[in-house]
């Protein structure tokens, strides 16, 4: 009998186990199912591009977009593929972030963003040298995490800025540079890169990039078009001025540089619910999500949303209440459509390769129509009637 029971309860045992795999694998696909994509995309052109990088615990995708945008440049050019290293950029920006936060004594940006000038600026500075030269991790992280960097550097300067002896010490920059050191490693002053001597401003002049050739552009109706103006977002703390154009005209720059071989670099508003980087696209659905019920929000899609039709009007007032704002850039490598031939942007993204789409997400025409807020192109990419009106 004891026997009997003892075969009995591992029956149950084994029966239970396997019911309860087979529940969870129904429970798996089930989700798999629930998160399945509802638009199906067909690419219609696509620029050729580097690997997707991971900015991980970075608020650096400024640097990551830009710094895609011109390894993609350097591949339409035919200087072949490079891997730049963004870390030494960001590296060379946080003392300039830091002396102008001492000189507007703690009232200006010292937040991680930046907008794509600040590339091309650092550039023209200090050069650029390639990821094997300066990964930027000197913290013992196999990924980026700048976390604890950016509060530390933070509260020093903040003691600066509070200093009650009345005087700033005029060692501060060293001391802060030194704990840069420490996180990010000393920059290089030299190095090879396959078989050649370099600084990093002369492997800046090696490749060949003319800087001056590309413009960052806007379409905001509180500004005269066709002209430039300083855009209004807190990560452009350097005050650039940015060209002014109608947003049908700035649609046709982007559609006009993709289908020409240009990518774009792309800086705009993924606080959107309809964003979504797990499902791999965005929209702006006609509802806007605040204003659906409980069980609107839980229907399933079974098909594409319909999308708002998307207004100069609207960009301004979405930008001047505030539900527009700077979060994010990527970079635009194609254009493409689904099965309803709404067309949507293919953008790079740089949350790493292990997400859907390896890493790109699909913007919509509506969606980039709406929450862009600036974009980068090189002048050439700009259709020759818009050019002639910005004066280029």
């Amino acid at each position: 009998m004891k026997h009997l029971k003892t075969s009995l309860l591992f029956l149950v045992v084994i029966s239970f186990l396997f019911f309860s795999e087979i529940s969870a694998q129904q429970e798996g696909a089930k989700k798999k199912d629930e998160n399945k994509n509802v638009h199906t995309f067909t690419m219609d052109f696509q620029v050729k591009t580097t690997p997707v990088k991971n900015q991980s615990k970075s608020g650096t995708c400024w640097c990551f977009a830009t710094v895609s945008f011109l390894e993609t440049e350097l591949l339409r050019m035919g200087k072949g593929e490079y891997d730049l290293s963004e870390m030494y950029l960001i590296r060379n920006n946080y003392p300039r972030k830091a002396e102008n936060y001492i000189r507007y004594q703690g009232m200006a940006n010292y937040g991680e963003g930046g907008q794509a000038h600040d590339v091309l600026d650092l550039i023209r500075s200090y050069g650029i040298v390639p990821e094997e030269a300066y990964p930027g991790r000197n913290n013992g992280e196999e990924k980026h995490n700048h976390t604890e960097m950016k509060n530390v550097t933070k509260g020093m300067l903040d003691a600066w800025v509070t200093n009650k002896a009345g005087k700033l010490s005029p060692r501060w920059e060293e001391a802060y540079n030194s704990v840069l050191d420490v996180y990010f490693g000393k920059l290089p002053l030299e190095f090879s890169y396959k078989g050649t001597k370099y600084t990093p401003i002369s492997f800046s002049q090696s490749l060949g990039l003319k800087l001056d050739d590309y413009v960052e552009i806007t379409s905001y109706t509180h500004s005269p078009f066709y002209e430039k103006f300083r855009l209004e977002i807190p990560d452009n703390w350097t005050g650039e001025n940015y060209y002014n154009v109608p947003v049908e005209d700035m649609m046709a720059i982007i559609d006009n540089a993709i289908k020409n071989g240009y990518s774009v670099t792309w800086d705009g508003d993924v606080s959107e619910h309809e964003f979504s980087q797990k499902n791999g696209y965005a929209v702006i659905p006609v509802k806007d999500w605040d204003d659906k019920s409980a069980s609107e929000k839980e229907e399933k899609l079974t098909k594409p949303e319909e999308e708002k039709t998307i207004t100069q009007g609207l960009r301004e007032l979405t930008f001047n209440n505030y539900t527009t704002t700077d979060d994010h850039l990527m970079h635009i490598t194609g254009i493409a459509h689904d099965q309803n031939n709404t067309r949507f942007y293919y953008t790079k993204n740089s949350w790493g390769e292990d997400q859907t789409n390896g890493g790109f997400i699909y913007l919509s025409a509506p969606y980039v129509k709406l929450k862009t807020v600036a974009i980068m192109v090189h002048k050439n990419a700009i259709p020759k009637e818009i050019a002639q009106k910005m004066k280029l």
